[in-house]
């Protein structure tokens, strides 16, 4: 069982920067992918960034591409999302997101959200 909390959201001006934190629950956190998703007003929730268990190879969205960087610190169970040139369409609630499989079995646990709000 993972427990996910986000935080750092908050209302920023465009070309500001955030950073975002995911602080995880549980002993196999290593073990987890972690990405952020994001879901704007009226939209899909969309994949922003990934991120392996280790950390070694990491992956965006094209829309966030050179903006944004996401990185993890395992021996602390955080997962964070550095979030710079923020646009108004950056505007979104910001989830954390958990995966790992086992064999035939995925495990998936997600964070309660936290709002970012773009504008001036």
């Amino acid at each position: 069982q993972v427990q996910l909390v986000e935080s750092g959201g908050g209302l920023v001006q465009p070309g500001g920067s955030l950073r975002l934190s995911c602080a995880a629950s549980g002993s196999t956190f290593s073990s987890y992918t972690m990405r952020w998703y994001r879901q704007g007003p009226g939209k899909e929730r969309e994949l922003v960034a990934s991120i392996t268990s280790t950390g070694s190879d990491t992956n965006y969205a094209d829309s966030v591409k050179g903006r944004f960087t996401v990185s993890r610190e395992n021996a602390k169970k955080l997962v964070y999302l550095q979030m710079n040139s923020l646009k108004p369409e950056d505007t979104a609630v910001y989830y954390c997101n958990a995966e790992r499989r086992i064999s035939s079995i995925t495990m998936v646990y997600w964070g309660q959200g936290t709002q970012v709000t773009v504008s001036s």
